[in-house]
């Protein structure tokens, strides 16, 4: 597996041939090609080759797939006792590349050609109807009771002590 660490945006990555990475948002049209010269690490078949700090003549090659936005997060600040509270939201603008060659240190590409195809998702396992699940479960209860006769339920007398008594009206003479 040919591979490198490149790059892009003050981050690196790790870039394989045939597959996408996330990077920041570069200023560049879907479909065009892309060329990152900041090349750290690269690695053609256990053939490893690390620069100091960057691989002079490498370089790897990319399509740019497509731009996204990333996850929200919510920012909230608040001090208090002050009725001080602000509620923000982000979302990162990324772009998607599409590695398609990785040149090593000579400036050459390798002889192996990788078809670049998305990797596949694997398919959730089929899940039982929660209805039914709750069914079967509460017949597993019922039939795992022994039963029995239950003993009628008495009233109690309340913490505290005795029950008060109503209060009488004393009558003046």
């Amino acid at each position: 597996m040919k591979y490198a660490i490149v790059e892009s945006g003050g981050k690196q990555y790790k870039a394989v041939e045939g597959r996408m990475i996330e990077v920041d948002r570069l200023q560049v049209e879907v479909g065009k090609k892309v060329e990152l010269n900041d090349v750290y690490l690269v690695s053609d078949e256990g053939d490893i080759t690390v620069g100091t700090p960057k691989v002079s003549g490498a370089k790897v090659t990319a399509t740019v797939s497509d731009h996204i936005l990333g996850p929200k997060l919510i920012i909230f600040k608040y001090r208090p006792k002050q009725r001080f509270r602000v509620k923000t939201g982000h979302r990162q603008q990324y772009t998607l590349l599409m590695i398609e060659s990785i040149a090593g240190k000579d400036g050459k590409v390798s002889e192996k050609k990788v078809e670049a195809k998305p990797e596949p998702v694997a398919e959730a396992p089929a899940v039982e109807a929660p209805v039914a699940k709750a069914k079967t479960a509460a017949k597993a209860k019922t039939a795992a009771k022994p039963k029995t006769k239950a003993a009628p339920k008495t009233k109690t007398a309340p913490k505290g002590g005795a029950a008060k008594k109503p209060a009488t009206k004393k009558t003046a003479k």
